[in-house]
């Protein structure tokens, strides 16, 4: 059976992030993905259109995606016959973060409705139009998932992480003093061990 894994950054990371994961998949291609799309709408078409040309050619696909990354692959990928997804803190509720992000940044809803688009000290930008499009198109994911998720994580809380693991049917795995970005050598072990284990225990090796 040929199965290709299928690696999506979160954002500033890009493909070549693909490289540390040939070695956890035996037996499987590896590609990783370069996407341009800065929201959801963009990247339907894009996302969509990747998975198409890579996928056609194997038996079976699997999804391991970090964070934006994660989310946008759930608004795009819902419905292609992914046959299990390994999630590294995703964001699983835009539209709370958006609104934690307002609350940080000091705006009001009325506010961000007038303006459209209102830049951030932290380095977002926040879009009324991408707060409209979060809530008229909730995320619908059915795939088989597991979800690893940092204990330290300062953009989704561990009770808005759990809720989604619950509503899904995922499996959770929480390492405590991970961070939003696993990058230490601590960290990377702990994700290592979590793939080779969510393999065998959830997808079969």
């Amino acid at each position: 059976m040929k199965r290709l894994v299928i690696y999506i950054h979160g954002k500033g990371g890009n493909a070549q992030e693909a490289e540390h994961y040939r070695s956890l998949f035996a037996g499987s291609d590896v590609v990783g993905f370069d996407y341009k799309a800065q929201n959801p709408w963009e990247a339907e078409r894009e996302f969509s259109l990747f998975y198409d040309r890579h996928s056609k050619s194997y038996d079976t696909v699997l999804l391991v995606a970090n964070s934006i990354g994660a989310y946008f692959s759930m608004h795009a990928l819902a419905g292609k016959g992914i046959a299990g997804a390994l999630f590294i803190s995703p964001i699983v509720d835009m539209e709370k973060l958006i609104e934690d992000m307002m609350r940080w940044s000091s705006v009001t809803e009325a506010e961000l409705r007038t303006r459209k688009e209102i830049p951030t000290a932290f380095g977002e930008t926040l879009s009324w139009a991408y707060l409209c499009y979060v809530r008229e198109h909730p995320v619908a994911w059915d795939v088989p998932t597991c979800i690893l998720y940092g204990g330290k994580d300062n953009l989704t809380s561990v009770e808005t992480v759990s809720a989604f693991a619950r509503r899904i049917g995922a499996s959770l795995t929480v390492m405590e003093d991970g961070e939003h970005w696993f990058h230490t050598d601590e960290q990377m072990r702990f994700l290592d061990g979590w793939i080779k284990k969510s393999m065998r225990s959830d997808f079969g090796g």
